[in-house]
């Protein structure tokens, strides 16, 4: 068969935009994280908002030496999502480790490599959302042991919110967490919520709660705010959406304020 190979070079070069996305938003994830991903997609990306992800090196089980161990990597990993260009928000989607590690600590070594990005834990996203709730007593779900959840009661209690309940799954392996039945969240955030708590946070990036937040509040009567939830919320008001959603929890009806 005769074969046609005149390849042509048009005379016109294409037009290049500044950015392929007008907002550029970066996740650092845990290499066994099942969940960041598909939340993110669903609550963040858009044609206005590209969503870039690294993995970082991460072994379970979760306690705190081995969340701790991360914090080396935080700055390569952070560099690796779109090299030598410049983001407008990174993610680093852990929330025991953030605890663990520091919100300052972790965003000191995420502007080692983006500078000029705002960098958002979903501990210091989770303080945003609960005071935006008005949020004063709390109650938090987590799914982790008593060992690894004493650190995160800590934090929230010196950054003045009163725990009137803390009810922790025992897991141990993050990937076992990311497969928790969504009717099972809810139904464990409601034996988890005090009645006299204003709002309720589940913790960990990697339960799929960000998904049923919206459930959970009709069956508790009250503000419910997740990991990723909270950080996504908090990355599309960096990036300048407003847009309320209140169908997807209370918080997405609400603005940011000033970060952090």
């Amino acid at each position: 068969m005769e074969r046609n190979n005149t390849l042509t070079m048009t005379a016109r070069t294409p037009r290049l935009d500044d950015r392929p996305f007008e907002k550029r938003i970066g996740l650092v994830v845990l290499a066994t994280d099942h969940t960041t991903e598909t939340d993110f997609t669903r609550l963040v990306a858009s044609e206005r908002n590209g969503v870039y992800v690294a993995r970082i090196a991460y072994a379970n089980p979760v306690t705190p030496e081995n969340l701790r161990a991360m914090q080396p990597s935080l700055a390569a990993a952070a560099a690796l999502i779109l090299p030598n260009e410049p983001l407008d928000v990174v993610v680093y989607s852990c929330t025991s480790a953030s605890v663990v590690i520091g919100d300052k600590e972790i965003a000191t070594a995420i502007h080692a490599a983006k500078p000029g990005a705002a960098v958002v834990t979903p501990t210091a996203a989770a303080v945003k959302g609960l005071r935006a709730l008005d949020a004063r007593r709390i109650s938090v779900l987590a799914p982790y042991t008593i060992e690894t959840s004493r650190s995160m009661a800590d934090y929230f209690a010196d950054v003045g919110f009163e725990i009137d309940r803390f009810t922790c799954l025992g897991l141990t392996d993050d990937r076992e967490m990311a497969r928790i039945a969504p009717e099972e969240i809810v139904a464990f955030a409601k034996e988890a919520t005090a009645a006299e708590s204003d709002a309720l946070f589940i913790s960990c990036t990697a339960v799929r709660a960000a998904g049923v937040v919206g459930k959970i509040e009709a069956a508790v009567g009250k503000p419910v705010v997740s990991s990723n939830f909270a950080t996504a919320w908090a990355c599309l008001r960096l990036c300048g959406d407003d847009q309320a959603r209140p169908e997807l929890g209370r918080l997405m009806a609400l603005r940011l304020g000033q970060w952090p």
